[in-house]
């Protein structure tokens, strides 16, 4: 065990940084940090709609969400253009490449321009279902930006600077819309179509059994190495927006919601990530009743938080990070819990979430009983509540010992 923990510490550790902290691969994973206020937005007016289906007095707030929420894809595409400039060391094309890839966006989804001159596109692209058209349009524009950008193209001329700044400006927009204006209105081709048909296998597999638990296991393994799980929202992101936004749709069209693979499930209704990611609000419970003083200590400062899944204090002072003893139940309960919450789904003895809200620092089983409008939540919650706990109790038992004994020989 001590060979396979200094291998993870030293060697995977330290190149999934190394990896996570690239430029591209920072700018989606921030990119994608950035636009949750939007989607928390928009999931404050779905929490709004459930009240307002008892009231319906209350009024419409649709809109709000219509333009947080149903912006992602033009907002992602402005966003990840934007960052790539700043990560790639572009100051100069920081908003340029950002209104840029709106521009070619908007060209992306195909949309119609009548003799009047009245533009008309499909709603729905603009949101959640645009996500990928949007990050992949940011990041077409900023490698035309970024390749443009190392030319220094007439720079140590005698033309004047703001000269030489309009066409070293210019020339990347024009190509950029020029591109997109070629595939889409010259040779009919439909990018939103053709993206999310690539990218079709990779949303299927996010909906299996397997996809799902590979979703929880992956950002929960990289969170006990210490690396942010956002850098794992490229991937998840959209697959857990194209899930709910299908549920969302299956619902008002008279249909059943079936995708498993959403936010909701994963983190909102705090099944899963009951006191955060990895499951630690039961680790945090055993630990007010340590025999160590220092944890019984960590233990009590980190409950509030804790109960409202918010798991950062317990993970870095316990700590759980990088912590052989602690680490490996974290990992037993990304598994065990999507798999007993996925078939417990299934099998319909739990509803499937089909309202898009993922205000994930609601205490559960509160959470879970709104995300799922389904009591029985509340039993499948005190299920997971005995799974998880059984699940720590060892592990935190020879932790607590390692500590009495450390804290013992410190005092003699």
């Amino acid at each position: 065990m001590h060979s396979v923990i200094d291998w993870l510490s030293n060697k995977v550790a330290p190149s999934m940084k190394k990896f996570v902290d690239r430029p591209w691969v920072a700018t989606i994973a921030d990119s994608m940090q950035k636009i949750i206020p939007f989607i928390l937005a928009g999931s404050l007016i779905f929490l709004y709609n459930v009240f307002r289906s008892y009231i319906p007095a209350l009024p419409d707030l649709s809109n709000i969400s219509n333009f947080t929420f149903g912006m992602l894809g033009i907002l992602i595409s402005y966003l990840i253009a934007s960052e790539a400039m700043e990560k790639l060391n572009h100051p100069q094309y920081l908003q340029t490449a950002g209104l840029t890839a709106v521009a070619t966006f908007l060209i992306a989804i195909n949309p119609r321009i009548d003799a009047k001159g009245i533009f008309t596109a499909e709603f729905s692209r603009f949101g959640a279902t645009g996500l990928l058209v949007g990050m992949l349009t940011g990041l077409v524009v900023a490698i035309i930006f970024n390749l443009w950008g190392k030319l220094h193209l007439l720079e140590s001329s005698s033309i004047p600077d703001f000269v030489v700044g309009w066409i070293n400006t210019i020339i990347p927009i024009l190509l950029n819309v020029a591109l997109f204006s070629i595939i889409v209105f010259m040779n009919k081709l439909d990018p939103f179509k053709l993206i999310n048909l690539v990218f079709s296998p990779l949303q299927s597999f996010g909906q299996t059994l397997p996809g799902f638990l590979l979703l929880s296991l992956i950002p929960t393994f990289l969170y006990t190495l210490g690396i942010s799980s956002w850098s794992f929202n490229a991937v998840s992101t959209p697959i857990f927006m194209a899930g709910i936004t299908a549920n969302i749709a299956a619902v008002a069209a008279g249909r059943p919601a079936t995708n498993i693979s959403t936010s909701e499930v994963m983190f909102t209704t705090a099944l899963i990530t009951m006191g955060g990611m990895g499951a630690t609000l039961t680790l945090n419970i055993l630990m007010l009743f340590a025999k160590s003083t220092r944890l019984k200590a960590i233990g009590r400062i980190c409950i509030i938080p804790s109960i409202f899944n918010i798991n950062e204090p317990i993970m870095f002072s316990t700590p759980v990070v990088m912590t052989p003893i602690l680490m490996i139940p974290t990992w037993i309960n990304a598994i065990t819990g999507p798999l007993i919450v996925w078939i417990v789904m299934r099998l319909h003895w739990l509803n499937i979430p089909s309202k898009m809200i993922q205000i994930g620092q609601i205490p559960a089983p509160f959470s879970s009983v709104m995300i799922t409008e389904d009591l029985r939540a509340v039993i499948w919650y005190v299920v997971l509540f005995i799974v998880y706990l059984a699940t720590w109790y060892p592990f935190f038992k020879v932790y607590d010992h390692q500590l009495v004994e450390e804290e013992s020989h410190q005092e003699s």
